[in-house]
Parts: C-alpha cells; sequence; structure tokens
C-alpha cells in the first residue's frame, strides 16, 4: 500500500548514511505522497504526519562535524549604517517631523550611538522619541504630535515604511560589499561542512534588496539559513535571531561562528552561545569589543586575510572553546 511505501522510504531515509539512497527515498515518498494523502479527509491524523515527516526528511540532522558561519548583513556584508541614516533623515523630511519647530535629523555621531543601542529601525525611532527627546514630533501639515500607543505606532510604521523605500533606492545606486565577505561566503558555501547563513535585525523587504544587488539572487538562494527582522519577537541585542538560526540548522551554538559589526549584534551572538569576530566600521572601530566578549576583531574580512580555516581549523583541532583568528585578530 502507499502507507508501506511512505514507510520504508522513511526507514531507509533514517537508517541509511548513502546521500544517494535518502536522495531516491525522499523522492519516491513525496512521489507517493499526493497519492496517499487523496485517499484521507483534509485533516487527517495520517495526512497531518505524512506531511510532517516529508518536510521533516528534507532537514536531515547535521553532521556531527558539520559547523555554522552566520553575517549580519548591515556593517558586515556591506557598510549601509550611512544609508540608513540618509534614508531615515530623508523620511523624516519627507513627513515635515518637527519638536518645538525644529526639524528631526540624527547626526553622524549622534546614529553611531543609537546602532550600538538599539536593534531595529522601529526601536530606534521609539527610543529616539521617548528617551532622547522625550516627546514624539508634529508631522505633516502641523498635525499635533501623537497622543496615544497606538497613534506612535503607526506613525512609526509609516516612517519606517517609507524609510525603506528610499534606502532601497540608496542600496540599488552605493551598495557594494565590503572586502573578504565575498571570498569567504563562497568558500564556506562550497564545504559541504559548514552551514551559511544571514541573520539581520532588518525587514525582509530591505535585506532581500541589499543581498540580491550584494551576494546575487544565485548565491542568496544557496544560504542554508536567512533570519530577518520579520521574523522574530525580539531584536537584537536579544539573542533570540541566533538561537532560531541554530535551531532551524539543528546545530549545537557552541559550533557557530558569528561575523558581526557592533555591540548590539556582539551582545546578541554570545547570548546565543555562539564564538563572534568583529568586522568593524569606521562608526564602531572605537568600542571596547574585546571587553565585551568577542573571540577576534579585524578592520575588514579580505585585508586580514580570514578564511574558513582560520576561523575554524583551531575548534576544529584543538576543540570548541579554542582562541580563533590568533595569527590576524586585532591585539587585545
Amino acid at each position: 500500500s502507499c502507507i508501506d511505501t511512505f514507510e520504508i522510504c522513511t526507514h531507509i531515509f533514517k537508517s541509511d548514511k548513502n546521500s544517494i539512497m535518502k536522495s531516491i527515498s525522499v523522492f519516491i515518498a513525496a512521489m507517493f505522497a499526493p497519492y496517499c494523502i487523496e485517499s484521507f479527509s483534509p485533516c487527517s491524523p495520517f495526512q497531518q504526519n505524512l506531511r510532517h515527516t516529508i518536510v521533516s526528511s528534507f532537514q536531515a540532522s547535521p553532521k556531527a562535524d558539520s559547523y555554522g558561519l552566520l553575517f549580519d548583513c548591515d556593517g558586515v556584508i556591506i557598510e549601509t549604517e550611512e544609508l540608513h541614516r540618509l534614508a531615515y533623515n530623508a523620511a523624516f523630511r519627507e513627513f515635515n517631523l518637527r519638536i518645538e519647530n525644529e526639524p528631526v535629523e540624527w547626526t553622524v555621531a549622534y546614529y553611531d550611538i543609537l546602532q550600538n543601542t538599539v536593534g531595529g529601525g522601529k526601536n530606534k525611532m521609539f527610543f529616539h522619541f521617548r528617551n532622547t527627546t522625550g516627546t514624539f514630533p508634529k508631522y505633516e501639515d502641523d498635525k499635533p504630535a501623537p497622543s496615544t500607543p497606538e497613534e506612535e505606532q503607526d506613525l512609526v510604521d509609516r516612517l519606517q515604511s517609507r524609510k525603506t523605500d528610499l534606502y532601497k533606492e540608496l542600496i540599488a545606486e552605493k551598495a557594494q560589499a565590503r572586502p573578504g565577505v565575498l571570498e569567504l561566503m563562497d568558500e564556506a558555501l562550497a564545504d559541504e561542512n559548514i552551514f551559511v547563513g544571514v541573520c539581520s535585525a532588518s525587514t525582509k523587504e530591505a535585506v532581500t534588496k541589499v543581498l540580491d544587488v550584494t551576494l546575487g539572487e544565485e548565491r542568496r538562494k544557496k544560504l542554508d539559513v536567512c533570519i530577518l527582522g520579520d521574523d522574530v519577537s525580539k531584536l537584537k541585542p536579544d539573542p533570540m535571531i541566533y538561537v532560531t538560526a541554530a535551531e532551524r540548522l539543528n546545530i549545537d551554538p557552541k559550533r557557530c561562528v558569528v561575523i558581526e559589526d557592533s555591540i548590539v549584534g556582539l551582545k546578541a551572538a554570545k547570548g546565543a552561545g555562539m564564538k563572534c569576530v568583529i568586522t568593524y566600521t569606521s562608526s564602531t572601530e572605537n568600542e571596547d569589543f574585546y571587553g565585551m566578549g568577542c573571540d577576534a576583531k579585524v578592520p575588514e574580512l579580505g585585508s586580514r586575510g580570514v578564511t574558513l580555516d582560520v576561523i575554524f581549523g583551531p575548534m576544529i583541532s584543538k576543540g570548541l572553546d579554542a582562541e580563533i583568528l590568533t595569527d590576524v585578530r586585532d591585539p587585545r
């Protein structure tokens, strides 16, 4: 029967280490699945279990020697923080945001503080209006400042939406990957023992544009995991985004190395129990990354010759607690 056939295929997948046999078993199971499902009511327990098993089969447990390499996006793959700032200020101008008759504008120095304090664009605006200025602005044609949490949320949502559109326009004009990022990513994608992913607090709409422009659609689609701000309920510095990545990859967080550029990202990575390499930018170079627990910091991946062997070699030969990038990192 189709049930027997499916159970046999599932058994082969779970017990046979031969990848070809696994692929054949999943293919046969998938081919039989529609016919099996048609024989049962739409909500039958068998149908639900069948679907779950098919999906689970495609997510095989990683090998014991697998590792994870996870990239932040903004500031790591591409130095975008200044583009974000310009897009926010452009949105503020379009909405004519004013506090005590002064336009709302984020300076370079102030945005450096924001990006090292708060994760996510909406959170940055809430922090600014609630903590820095202590009041929300008037907007558009001198409309009064929002007076309820719902009105505040609505204004921030509208600002973020417009900012994203403006940011995408800037990305299309100016996006370029940071030195060494694509080379390291390609090396990792070619290694069957390395899972590769991107974990960014930015929205899916914004990050997808950045990745398609800098990585190319083909390379982006090869990523094993891509978790964005829309996918998690808590943003960096909360570790949820990296914990979620490890769960989806079914890998021990201790076997993962994160490439980040800020204190906010570093806290998220270390909170998830992962190693963290910082590729700092001009706006974050003076932060005390080692004091906050980073495992290594470099100005760029390319200029320091950061390769998979430099990152994972010590972990493979000396254990997961081994120090990494010892010969190329900035001194502690």
